[in-house]
């Protein structure tokens, strides 16, 4: 029989797929109860659909808390604002930016990336309403929770990129409560934490200065990874770990808990048994047992508090109880109540990465490695706790098998771990390492049995320095070993790229695994595997459908921020692309964090053509992150960057495509001739019949009429007042469209009233940012909008507008509203009798 307590704690871990995406997660569930009837009581099936429906209520109950928590933030700081506020610190300082310098340049002192409440004050003037959580950058490094400081800060909304078809944002505010990030202009401390938190942080600030002291330069970051758990690596390092399947080895795991922790009780027993009294009255090892729950616990929050040293601290936790309560240990019960207690806590756990990882790769361990070890060594049998701590074998047999099960097992569980860690790996990563079996049997028993070990004696050791320097010495060594595996597995580039699982090819696995699970023969497991193949390939097929749907024509107005990019779905099935965002100074890219993982997900290796409306880095700065990963067709550009210089990311952008021997198209050979690209017709309306050398990059954009059937969407860049009255002259009513692309994000110098009229859109869209310090969009533009009965999809407000048409009817949604008709989809209106159509 399985479980009950097992079943109980997936139950709740689900909760958060329920809330996100509930029909997928409740057939998957049905399916699986379905299927583990047979080996699970009806009291033990009713009690987990319980559990599920209450976990996911209380998940959608945070979901919607943190969506009103937000659009109050955003009410409050937009445009941002600069605050004068009294706050208390609510999370462990982390160091940014350290690893991004090189040891031998100069630069200002590091800072800390901190979480506060903020309490009181004013910004931009007006009073702080009530409590409000925030990300403060540059702060003093010796703060700790609890603390009281005030601080004069620029803050804003965070950006939530919200687009249909990528994960909803909202569940990191339910989680965290943070909802505003900024820059501290000034800080003082006016009160010092006396909480076991702030003991916790001002010994992680101990321990981190004295990393930075004596280990090599190179190896600081790695140290700090992987003692005190802040990513702080340079990206070159991030993606060498990331695409070589090594990522575990620098984050705070169950390993380095089950070390610190190990190490701790066999200081305490060698004690406790030295001591008469205690040892001659009472268990030594009872003792131990006991003081060894909090120690897990202090150590988890020593090592940065992230879900897989909690989830670890909780599995241990459990294994000490049953050691304090005199019972045996089942891996299996620990894990199951180490999932159902921080569901039960936190119902958006699931949402935690770090947790996820940790929990599958112990799974993986538990169920996998048995198996796997029987499988590559005839004969070999993992632990019978289920640990998956290895393959029994005696220490002096030196026989042919005997050798093979020692080279052999750590295989075994270096493939237990990442077979249960996939599906994970594939939501959050467009690769999966091949090598990374062959990286990983190389590097973790480098990061396990020397850097792992030495790292964590090192932060003890500050009252022995020759032992520390020793210890700084031997993890640096280590640690720049494991990077180096790293990086050579990682230039070999050698992975396999699989589009991101959807919910339902997620619920068939889940629905597939449960069968095997209940089947009692071989042969039946494999045909429930098999099933589950079968049925993820033809929910593939669905994926792709749905990705390239065919007769709509789809404009997808995406959420990145200051900055336009807009995805359009062609009616044959093609795609192109119109901007990619970016902001100069920026620390993200629109491209890498919300084009890439769009084009993912909706299975498009291609785009027919990319359009660059002009040479200005809110249009073009995600698209170098764009084209690497797809084929392009065309690049439709005005050619005014190469004439006037628009900078090195432009440059390398032109120089890139055209080693691929991508066509760079001009105006000249656009202008005039509409282009019908995979069924749309597509008409370029400016700069016509080129360039304007007297008017700027603005005025120069791409102005372009997408027409399917009777629906046209205009989109028309940043163009402004000279350009809008110049296409009203030239085109007149010939410039009708339902869908508008407001110009230049909303700008009082565009869309005016003469180029309203000539358009009569029903729709139109604005592409501006909740960061965004220009005041867009401008109430002029808005109220002349308003005035027309135009519907307004502000991406600020609400995120991505997705508007369709089969050439007839049209659609419109945002993330998370299910399609609705659009306003004015019925039959076209006559053109207003003021209009003038006579254009030169």
């Amino acid at each position: 029989m399985i479980d009950p307590v097992l079943l109980f704690g997936l139950a709740l871990a689900a909760g958060a797929p329920l809330a996100l995406s509930p029909v997928p997660t409740a057939l998957g569930a049905a399916l699986a109860a379905a299927a583990l009837r047979r080996r699970a009581g009806r009291a033990a099936l009713a009690a987990a659909a319980v559990a599920l429906a209450v976990s996911g209520l209380r998940a959608r109950a945070l979901l919607d808390g943190a969506s009103g928590l937000y659009d109050g933030a955003a009410a409050l700081l937009q445009p941002p604002a600069r605050c004068e506020v009294t706050s208390a610190v609510v999370s462990s300082p982390v160091v940014v930016g350290t690893a991004q310098r090189r040891s031998d340049e100069p630069g200002e002192a590091p800072s800390a990336r901190v979480d506060v409440e903020l309490t009181g004050g004013t910004c931009g003037g007006r009073a702080l309403p009530g409590p409000l959580r925030a990300r403060l950058y540059g702060a003093p490094l010796e703060l700790a929770r609890g603390d009281r400081i005030e601080v004069v800060v620029d803050l804003a909304p965070i950006h939530l990129f919200r687009n249909e078809g990528l994960r909803d944002a909202t569940a990191a505010i339910a989680r965290s409560g943070i909802v505003a990030s900024g820059t501290i202009v000034d800080a003082r401390r006016t009160l010092a934490g006396r909480s076991i938190g702030a003991a916790v942080d001002r010994a992680r600030a101990a321990v981190r200065a004295r990393i930075e002291a004596t280990f090599h330069p190179d190896a600081a970051a790695l140290g700090r990874a992987l003692v005190l758990g802040e990513t702080d690596l340079t990206p070159e390092d991030q993606d060498a770990f990331r695409e070589s399947g090594l990522a575990h080895l620098l984050a705070v795991s169950g390993t380095h808990l089950i070390l610190a922790v190990a190490g701790f009780a066999a200081v305490l027993r060698a004690i406790l048994v030295r001591v008469g009294p205690i040892a001659a009255r009472w268990d030594a090892g009872r003792i131990t047992a006991a003081l060894c729950v909090p120690a897990a616990w202090l150590y988890a929050d020593f090592a940065g508090g992230g879900g897989s040293a909690m989830r670890a601290a909780a599995m241990l936790s459990c294994a000490m109880g049953a050691r304090l309560l005199g019972l045996r240990p089942v891996g299996v019960r620990n894990f199951a109540l180490s999932l159902a207690g921080a569901a039960a806590v936190d119902p958006l756990i699931a949402c935690d990465l770090s947790f996820g990882l940790s929990a599958a790769a112990t799974a993986g361990l538990l169920w996998l490695q048995r198996p796997l070890a029987a499988l590559l060594v005839p004969g070999a049998r993992g632990r019978e706790d289920g640990g998956g701590g290895g393959v029994e074998r005696g220490p002096l047999d030196a026989s042919p098998r005997a050798l093979a099960r020692r080279l052999l097992a750590p295989l075994a569980t270096t493939l237990a771990a990442m077979f249960g860690c996939a599906p994970l790996l594939l939501m959050n990563g467009e690769t999966f390492p091949l090598l990374g079996v062959a990286a990983n049997v190389v590097a973790a028993p480098i990061g396990e049995l020397a850097a792992l070990p030495f790292c964590l004696a090192h932060a003890v050791l500050a009252w022995a320095p020759p032992v520390e320097r020793g210890c700084a010495l031997v993890g640096s060594g280590a640690l720049l070993a494991v990077r180096a595996v790293a990086r050579a597995s990682a230039e070999t580039g050698v992975v396999l790229r699989l589009p991101e699982p959807s919910p339902a090819q997620l619920a068939a696995l889940a629905a597939a695994i449960a069968l095997a699970w209940a089947a009692e023969r071989r042969g039946r497991r494999l045909a429930a595997l098999a099933a589950g193949a079968a049925a993820w390939l033809a929910l593939e097929v669905v994926a792709v459908r749905a990705g390239a749907p065919r007769g709509v024509l789809r404009v997808n107005v995406l959420d990145v921020g200051q900055g336009d990019a807009i995805l359009i779905d062609l009616p044959e099935g093609g795609a192109m692309l119109v901007d990619a965002g970016g902001f100069v100074g920026s620390p993200v890219d629109p491209g890498a964090r919300v084009i890439r993982p769009l084009l993912r997900s909706r299975r498009r290796a291609r785009l027919d053509a990319i359009v660059l409306s002009h040479p200005h880095p809110d249009h073009f700065g995600g698209l170098p992150a764009v084209v690497e990963g797809v084929e392009v067709g065309e690049l439709w550009d005005t050619g005014q960057g190469e004439a006037e210089g628009a900078g090195p990311v432009y440059a390398r952008l032109l120089a890139d495509l055209r080693r691929r021997g991508v066509p760079v198209v001009r105006p000249a050979s656009l202008c005039g001739r509409p282009r019908v690209l995979s069924g749309a017709t597509i008409e370029v309306l400016a700069p016509c019949p080129e360039l304007h050398p007297d008017r700027g990059a603005n005025d120069n954009s791409f102005v372009l009429r997408i027409t399917y059937g009777a629906r046209s969407a205009l989109l028309v860049g940043d163009a402004e007042h000279e350009a809008e009255d110049a296409l009203v002259s030239r085109h007149g009513a010939a410039l009708r469209a339902d869908l508008l692309k407001v110009g230049h994000h909303g700008s009082r110098t565009s869309t005016g009233a003469a180029l309203l009229a000539a358009v009569d859109p029903s729709v139109a869209a604005v592409s501006c940012g909740v960061r965004n310090r220009f005041g867009h969009p401008s109430p002029e533009v808005l109220s002349r909008l308003s005035a027309r009965g135009v519907a307004i999809a502000r991406m600020d407000r609400g995120g991505a507008l997705v508007w369709e048409t089969d050439g007839e009817r049209v659609l419109w949604s945002r993330p998370g509203r299910p399609p609705t008709p659009a306003p004015g989809s019925g039959p076209r209106r006559s053109p207003p009798v003021s209009l003038r159509l006579d254009a030169p």
